[in-house]
């Protein structure tokens, strides 16, 4: 009986519990999407460094983990030291060069013979650089920004022929020759960091006191890829977690808003209906557990449109902007479930309490 009368009062005023809905499913798709970019974005890189194949990362003293931070502050020349190493297979310098001019991406100067000696870069389309103006872009930039083989585009205000297209997943999006990366930059025989590949993955922690041990490297920052790749979290990143707050906060502020001014204009609306219900014996729980029930079920229904458009969102992006992932987890919509109705349920307490408390002689009376 209860239930057919909560669902009676929702479908009577269909234009308040459809507003109602909306905010609910926004406050869904606002963490779902805003969280789903960001982790997915984070989980890219991770994925796209591990694809690069070095057991052992070298950056210079008091550098960022982050890709891209720092310019070129190394000596080409230490790249040689390290390969003399026990265990050291392959050393490849790269320059991580950071640019704004359109989005925010990384660029790598790399040197191809032995950044290929890590992992082959496996060629859709084309091939190797043929000369100092050449760059790859892999697949994922190419399909996004639909270039093809052969197009010029420019990089750091610098035309560049497209020599060949990559699969994406080895670092960067965009690589040029190092040696005209270094000239652009004015950081000619500089290295951003050292990519070293051993002859077993299993000796990295080892490599990475060896290197400790030259002199001259005391105090690089030196890494196995297991230990670079596990700081690569929402955590770690300066501002993130703190930023996911913010968006879920906000979100929360949001869902409370409107269903505390839905439930409290539901409640003065229906002052002489509480009244009758009071008069019959209906008791203060019993009000209360009306207009919390409501709450909820408006909550549902607000998160099934919330996933469902975040689910279309999500394909939508990926087909238009494949650079840009988003990853909406099964973990992420429960935790977005368990806000939302949290947050619905605080704007419904204060309504429910002034519901509960009304006088029946005085609501009766009331016209």
């Amino acid at each position: 009986m209860m239930n057919k009368m909560i669902v009676a009062n929702l479908v009577h005023r269909p234009i308040r519990s459809l507003i109602s809905i909306v905010a609910i499913a926004l406050e869904v798709t606002l963490i779902l999407l805003i969280v789903g970019l960001s982790v997915g974005m984070l989980n890219d890189a991770r994925q796209r460094q591990a694809g690069i194949g070095a057991d052992v990362i070298v950056q210079p003293p008091n550098t960022s983990f982050m890709a891209g931070v720092s310019n070129a502050p190394m000596s080409i020349k230490i790249g040689g030291v390290i390969e003399k190493l026990p265990h050291v297979k392959k050393v490849s310098p790269v320059i991580w060069q950071l640019t704004t001019t359109k989005n925010l991406e990384v660029i790598y100067g790399i040197d191809l013979k032995t950044f290929e000696a890590l992992v082959p870069f496996h060629y859709l389309h084309g091939g190797p650089f043929q000369g100092p103006n050449d760059c790859l872009v892999d697949d994922f930039f190419a399909q996004s920004q639909h270039v093809k083989m052969g197009d010029t585009i420019e990089i750091l205000n610098h035309p560049f022929r497209v020599a060949g297209i990559v699969e994406h997943g080895r670092g960067a999006r965009k690589f040029l020759p190092i040696s005209t990366l270094q000239d652009l930059i004015g950081s000619e025989g500089k290295a951003s960091v050292f990519y070293v590949k051993l002859d077993d993955p299993a000796n990295a922690d080892a490599v990475v006191q060896e290197v400790k041990n030259v002199q001259g490297l005391e105090s690089y920052s030196v890494r196995s890829m297991r230990e670079y790749l596990s700081m690569m979290t929402v955590n770690s990143y300066p501002g993130l977690s703190t930023f996911i707050n913010v968006v879920i906060g906000i979100s929360v502020v949001i869902g409370f808003i409107v269903i505390f001014q839905a439930m409290y204009t539901a409640v003065m609306e229906r002052t002489r209906e509480i009244g009758i219900l009071k008069s019959i014996g209906a008791s203060k729980l019993y009000i209360v557990n009306v207009i919390l029930r409501e709450t909820v079920l408006l909550a549902i229904g607000g998160i099934v449109v919330g996933v469902l458009v975040s689910l279309v969102a999500k394909a939508g992006i990926h087909y238009r902007l494949p650079t840009l992932p988003v990853v909406v987890t099964g973990g992420w919509i429960l935790r977005s479930t368990g806000i939302a109705i949290v947050g619905a349920i605080l704007g419904a307490l204060y309504p429910a309490y002034k519901a509960a408390q009304k006088d029946p002689i005085d609501a009766l009376a009331y016209e």
